[in-house]
């Protein structure tokens, strides 16, 4: 390879090239990026998947994919290394997906609650939770409430989950997609 006088790699005439690795993936070493244009090429890939397997549609993928560029832009250095900028693109995209499923739910998904029970109130505090819980998967039709339960309460991966239920991997994120919504739904029309 030579670089030419505008700074693009090129093969030598005469010379084989040599094969670029797996999945077309690079790499990583404590190198910095040139520019924000090579860390957008480099990553863009595998931030658009991880968007994709967490929502499960196209579109919201892609707006959460550049979201999370728009978002790392100004704070992240690009002097950063390599393992450094997918570290805190990573964190971003994590942030973005928790914004994005508070307002998907209605609420706040990473919040902890401030009432918690004064130490001098007994350990067995009564829930209403599970028959809450209970009411609002009864609400459901059969298989929305089969892939809540088999994600959620069973903790079933989605793969393990579309096994169970029969249904391909990409009919299991829809379902659980289309079954969180009716559920926030179901809830912000029971709520005063």
């Amino acid at each position: 390879m030579i670089q030419s006088e505008d700074g693009v790699r090129r093969a030598q005439p005469g010379k084989a090239r040599s094969p670029r690795p797996m999945g077309g993936l690079h790499p990583v070493t404590d190198a910095a990026y040139p520019n924000w244009e090579a860390v957008y090429r480099d990553n863009v890939t595998w931030v658009y998947r991880l968007m994709y397997g967490r929502v499960g549609n196209q579109p919201d993928a892609e707006d959460l994919t550049a979201e999370v560029f728009m978002t790392a832009l100004r704070p992240l250095r690009v002097s950063a290394t390599v393992p450094e900028v997918r570290k805190y693109l990573r964190m971003t995209a994590r942030t973005v997906l928790a914004s994005y499923w508070g307002e998907r739910m209605g609420h706040e998904v990473t919040s902890i609650d401030v009432d918690l029970p004064e130490a001098d109130q007994p350990d067995d505090v009564r829930s209403d939770a599970p028959e809450k819980v209970r009411r609002l998967l009864s609400r459901l039709p059969d298989n929305y409430r089969r892939i809540l339960e088999l994600r959620f309460l069973q903790a079933h991966s989605v793969r393990e989950a579309a096994g169970q239920m029969g249904v391909s991997v990409a009919n299991a994120k829809v379902l659980q997609h289309r079954a969180l919504r009716l559920a926030a739904q179901s809830i912000a029309e029971e709520a005063p």
